[in-house]
């Protein structure tokens, strides 16, 4: 059951919510866990023993670490954190080494390996970094350990955020968790934010995707045919994700938890630096503050430092899937974040209208690996980025050119540049008034129900990582 779907909006969401408003506000984490866990099952019941079980393990072994000793503390907390990254390493690794194995195999003229592919479960990628965040800042003490398993369930596995994120601490949650009140004020404003994730969603990520997908199987792309594609995928990532972000930031409000921001105009960012603080938040804080720091961070010299920005990067790009060319996007990254901290350290000055476009070409050059899942796809998008294919737009890529996808290009492009537009043609422009304010948002998401119910229900892109 996805967010965008007939069965959570006219089924699961008004059950629940109906259901978490009777209950009395003592025991609302209970009738959130027990949502939570029937929203998960809607998918397949089996894997909900393994979220269950990390979430178990996570709470039991916090609970221990607050009771032991300083050298049984650590112990404690590397074996859990090895267990639960063990079990993301097995669902979601294991066929990608099965297949690099066989590929080397064949160049040997043996194998393959006898095999049956292992499903990954959904929300997996999400809770183990949630649970690995959670362990660690117990340990660090900047927490403490939650005594209630519910309340500890309410927050792993609470559905807003559980398949695909935002990535939320415990620390941010830990006070709502004892106590939250249900206003009217918070309800307005979480709907407003879910109606509008919505509406991104299917009025614009998915009216790109026949786009994305023509581009990124042509054989050999042209010119046009590359970059338009790409675009569009940049358009179509951005829009998915921050309106499945959006709409469980929105679901977090009207449950009384109030989330940060994941995206902030990352598309404007005039570094990449800057891109990272402004592109899923929640996931570049995470790397930043436990996995890079964890590694050294810039304690030890440069060489150290630029090599901790390289692993941390190549690592966060092999989290996002089980393929190389994930690790290529990552590494791309990694790679721009160390150069421009060298620039940086050398005192070398670049303006903004040089360091914008480097930026975002950067970041769109990145997206070709991210996108395309294989070597093969990802070479020949690059040719065609460069030239190589010849310059003009395909037969294939004409045909999915209908006049309403061109709108929403538009529309896409309107909306992510929009701040930038404002302050510099229209600094002066205001809000029309509250009245237009609260209606359009409603407008716009009757529309996005319209649609979606005239085409088959598109998974967020974020569901496969």
């Amino acid at each position: 059951m996805v967010f965008s779907s007939v069965e959570f909006l006219a089924l699961f969401l008004p059950l629940f919510f109906i259901a978490y408003l009777a209950t009395p506000s003592s025991a609302r984490n209970l009738t959130l866990c027990c949502g939570s866990w029937m929203f998960y099952a809607w998918w397949k019941p089996v894997f909900l023993l393994l979220i269950i079980g990390i979430t178990f393990a996570a709470w039991f072994l916090g609970r221990e670490m607050s009771r032991a000793a300083e050298r049984r503390e650590r112990q404690i907390m590397i074996g859990g954190i090895v267990v639960i990254l063990g079990c993301l390493a097995w669902f979601k690794y294991a066929n990608l080494l099965v297949r690099t194995a066989d590929e080397a195999l064949a160049s040997l003229h043996t194998g393959p390996i006898p095999w049956t592919n292992v499903i990954l479960p959904i929300a997996l990628s999400f809770t183990v970094l949630q649970a690995v965040s959670y362990l660690i800042d117990v340990r660090r003490r900047t927490v403490a350990a939650e005594p209630s398993f519910i309340s500890f369930a309410a927050y792993l596995d609470m559905f807003p955020h559980l398949i695909a994120g935002p990535i939320i601490r415990y620390s941010w949650v830990d006070k709502a968790l004892i106590e939250r009140d249900l206003t009217f004020e918070d309800m307005s404003i979480g709907a407003r934010r879910f109606m509008l994730g919505f509406a991104v969603k299917v009025l614009i990520a998915d009216t790109l995707a026949p786009v994305v997908e023509a581009a990124f199987t042509l054989t050999h792309p042209s010119f046009v045919d590359a970059w338009l594609g790409n675009i569009c995928f940049a358009f179509q990532i951005f829009f998915d994700f921050a309106g499945y972000s959006a709409m469980a930031i929105g679901l977090g409000r009207m449950l009384g938890f109030k989330y940060p921001e994941n995206f902030r105009d990352p598309y404007l960012a005039v570094t990449i630096q800057d891109f990272w603080r402004r592109w899923h938040i929640s996931l570049s804080s995470w790397l930043r503050d436990y996995l890079y720091i964890s590694l050294g961070g810039n304690r030890y010299g440069d060489v150290r430092t630029y090599t901790n920005l390289l692993l941390t990067m190549a690592i966060g790009g092999l989290w996002h899937g089980a393929s190389w060319s994930f690790l290529l996007w990552g590494v791309i990254h990694g790679a721009a974040l160390a150069i421009g901290r060298f620039w940086n350290q050398r005192g070398l000055w670049m303006t903004a209208t040089l360091s914008y476009p480097l930026t975002l070409l950067t970041v769109l050059f990145a997206w070709t690996p991210f996108r395309a899942t294989s070597w093969d796809g990802t070479l020949a998008m690059l040719s065609g980025q460069i030239g190589l294919n010849g310059f003009a737009i395909s037969d294939q890529m004409v045909l999915t050119l209908r006049p309403l996808l061109i709108v929403w290009i538009g529309v896409a492009f309107a909306v992510v540049f929009w701040p930038a537009i404002k302050s510099r043609f229209f600094p002066r422009f205001e809000s029309s008034g509250e009245w237009w304010e609260a209606l359009w948002p409603i407008a716009v998401f009757l529309y996005a129900i319209a649609v979606m119910m005239g085409h088959q229900t598109v998974p967020f892109l974020y569901f496969q990582f």
